[in-house]
């Protein structure tokens, strides 16, 4: 269960965007309509046609209100009603040529506002807002969401990123100490001051847009690749991001002109030993060790390239 304080904030939180946006202002954006009208108009705008039980599924709004809203648009000549031609039992509402106009001035409005709002920011901070706003998407809502997965090159911020997340995810998961931290630090801190293009690369995930996994791949050997510090956050599981890390990971160490990848994980991480053996990795050593504050066993996994 959360705390209070995690609790006040989000109250805290809510009222005051409430304010910026001006969504208790009698008329939203200066319009005579209110945010449950506006609302209603922007779904409407979306098809040619909408069942009322649809509408309501997509709003989720108490039906009783729903329908004294489609009443007042309806007196208002912005939007009609009529029996679904595909079933005369159902009723189709659909917006009037006044109806879309009204809906283009709100809709307008609001991406007028929101410009105002982001103008000010610097490009990272404008990234900084969307990445957390889809990120509380995610973690609030995670159903219906697009899930479109893309793997794309370090940028500037991510190399701490993948340092700071995979402290806070291991220490949430295991109990693991901040060692483990320092070590993934140093394995990131000793990528980038000794990286060997062409022969060493790392990749980020994103789900919608937002920082989801990462994987490295690094010079062992001559001859021999390893993949390092494999992370995919708790709240993107599910949607095969491990494996497309792994497999863009062993892609690159082929193309590399590597014979042999090999990885060093712990048993306790047992998600990812399954994305290892589904990749074809095999174990071919384990050893006890006392690392990060726990008593682990350490595993050596290796694919022939």
């Amino acid at each position: 269960m959360p705390g209070s304080l995690a609790i006040d904030k989000v109250r805290s939180f809510n009222r005051r965007w409430t304010e910026v946006l001006g969504l208790l202002d009698r008329g939203l954006l200066k319009t005579e309509h209110s945010l449950a009208e506006s609302r209603v108009l922007f779904e409407l705008a979306q098809d040619e046609e909408v069942e009322r039980s649809e509408l309501l599924s997509r709003m989720g709004m108490d039906p009783s209100f729903l329908s004294r809203v489609l009443r007042r648009l309806e007196s208002g000549g912005l939007v009609r009603s009529a029996p679904s031609a595909a079933d005369g039992r159902a009723l189709v509402v659909s917006l009037t040529t006044a109806g879309h106009a009204a809906f283009a001035t709100l809709n307008q409005r609001s991406s007028d506002q929101i410009d105002r709002l982001l103008s000010p920011l610097t490009p990272d901070q404008v990234s900084m807002v969307t990445e957390s706003m889809n990120l509380i998407a995610r973690l609030i809502w995670p159903v219906g969401e697009q899930d479109v997965v893309v793997l794309r090159q370090l940028e500037p911020g991510d190399l701490g990123w993948v340092v700071q997340r995979h402290g806070a995810i291991y220490a949430d998961e295991y109990g693991w100490d901040t060692s483990f931290e320092a070590l993934v630090a140093t394995i990131v801190a000793d990528y980038r001051n000794e990286l060997r293009p062409g022969r060493e690369n790392a990749w980020i995930a994103e789900l919608d847009g937002v920082r989801a996994g990462s994987v490295f791949c690094c010079e062992r050997e001559p001859d021999v690749a390893q993949l390092r510090i494999l992370l995919v956050e708790p709240w993107a599981r599910g949607h095969g991001i491990g494996s497309q890390l792994v497999s863009e990971c062993i892609d690159f160490a082929r193309t590399a002109g590597y014979s042999k990848m090999t990885l060093w994980t712990n048993d306790v991480l047992v998600s990812a030993r399954r994305i290892y053996e589904r990749a074809g990795f095999e174990l071919v050593e384990e050893e006890r060790h006392r690392s990060f504050g726990h008593d682990l066993v350490g595993q050596n996994w290796e694919l022939r390239l």
